[in-house]
Order: C-alpha cells, then sequence, then structure tokens
C-alpha cells in the first residue's frame, strides 16, 4: 500500500475572531482598527424620506432630466435649423433649475448629517458645490435666452453645454456617495430587504 503525507501547509483553514486578520502562511494576526470595522459595515441612513426612500435620490432625477433635455434640444436646433427646439429648451431650463433647487434643499439635510472626517463627507461636499456651480451655469443661460428664447446667442448654448458636462461629473459622485459609501442607504439592506411601506428594519427578511 502506498504511504500517504500530509505537507505542513494542507491544514484545515483557521477561524479568526473579528477584530483580527492574516498577515502570513504562518498565521500570524495583529489586532485591526475598531474603527475601520466600523467602516466596512457602516451605512448612512436619510435623513429625509418619503414612502420609505430618500427624497433627494428621488427628486434629483428631474433636474437631470430636464436640463439634460434642454441641452439635446439645443442640439436638435443646430442640426435641424429650426428655432422651436431651443424655444422648448428655454422653459425646460426654467423648470430644471427650480426642481434643482428643490432637490438641493433634502440633500442638504442628509450631508450635514454625514460624519465628519470620512470620505463620504468630502466626496459630497465636491457633489454639493459642483451641483450649485451646475445651477449658476444653466441660470446664466436662461437669462441669455431671456429676451429672445427662440434664438439665443452663442454664450447660452456654451454655458448650457459645460453645465451638462458638469452635471455629469457631480452624477458620477452622488453614485459614488450612495452605491460606494452607502450614503442613503437604510441601515441592514440586503437583497431580501421586506418593502420599505412595510414599517419593518431594512435587516429584516422579507
Amino acid at each position: 500500500m502506498r504511504a500517504t503525507s500530509v505537507s505542513k501547509w494542507q491544514t484545515t483553514p483557521t477561524r479568526y475572531p473579528r477584530g483580527e486578520s492574516t498577515l502570513s502562511p504562518d498565521r500570524e494576526t495583529v489586532p485591526r482598527n475598531p474603527a475601520s470595522t466600523f467602516r466596512e459595515t457602516a451605512t448612512m441612513e436619510s435623513r429625509a424620506k418619503l414612502f420609505g426612500h430618500a427624497l433627494h435620490q428621488q427628486l434629483i432625477v428631474f433636474p437631470l432630466g430636464l436640463l439634460g433635455t434642454a441641452v439635446i434640444f439645443d442640439l436638435m436646433t443646430l442640426f435641424l435649423d429650426n428655432p422651436r427646439w431651443t424655444e422648448i429648451a428655454f422653459y425646460m431650463i426654467g423648470a430644471g433649475i427650480v426642481a434643482g433647487l428643490l432637490a438641493a434643499i433634502f440633500g442638504t439635510i442628509d450631508y450635514l448629517a454625514i460624519p465628519q472626517g470620512t470620505r463620504a463627507k468630502r466626496i459630497g461636499a465636491m457633489h454639493g458645490i459642483g451641483n450649485v456651480v451646475v445651477m449658476l451655469l444653466f441660470g446664466a443661460s436662461w437669462l441669455l435666452r431671456w429676451n429672445d428664447p427662440s434664438s439665443p446667442p452663442t454664450g447660452a448654448f456654451a454655458t448650457s453645454y459645460a453645465g451638462f458636462g458638469l452635471a455629469a461629473f457631480t452624477g458620477w459622485l452622488g453614485g459614488e456617495l450612495v452605491d460606494r459609501l452607502g450614503v442613503g442607504v437604510d441601515e441592514g439592506a440586503h437583497l431580501d430587504a421586506p418593502n420599505s411601506l412595510s414599517g419593518r428594519p431594512a435587516r429584516s427578511e422579507g
């Protein structure tokens, strides 16, 4: 019968207590910083909700949609040589600015609740300041169109295009806040969480 041997490395994996991490094959461990353990699992639930969901996330689609479509309509005017589309864009920009200011109120409420010294706080500041600049650019575009919405000056197009480009970046920052940093996510959220209107915590089973 062939003899069999077990290498010293063929050992059963060892389960280590929470707060420790393996550094090398010889199973040396060092204590993990408790703050880092918290950061790995923490989320920050929205402070302004409607029907169980963050209000900022519900409202932000309106300014993005209105302002983005206004830019598309401006481009249609340039390519189709039909000023009607730019005239419509004037009203869409106005509506988009109003919607953006409304969404900003609830975004600010959530931002103020983010703990100081976190990456989420820094990204949230960039997101918020960037969106203020977006509103200013589209506001300038709207004012430049005021006298003749169907035939605005070149500056009106330039400012709206710049605002649209910056909005794409601040939108990515917003996604980073939610998807990567857990801002506006219910504590204990998981794939089988119960309905938001059930009144049960997200950590419960659906």
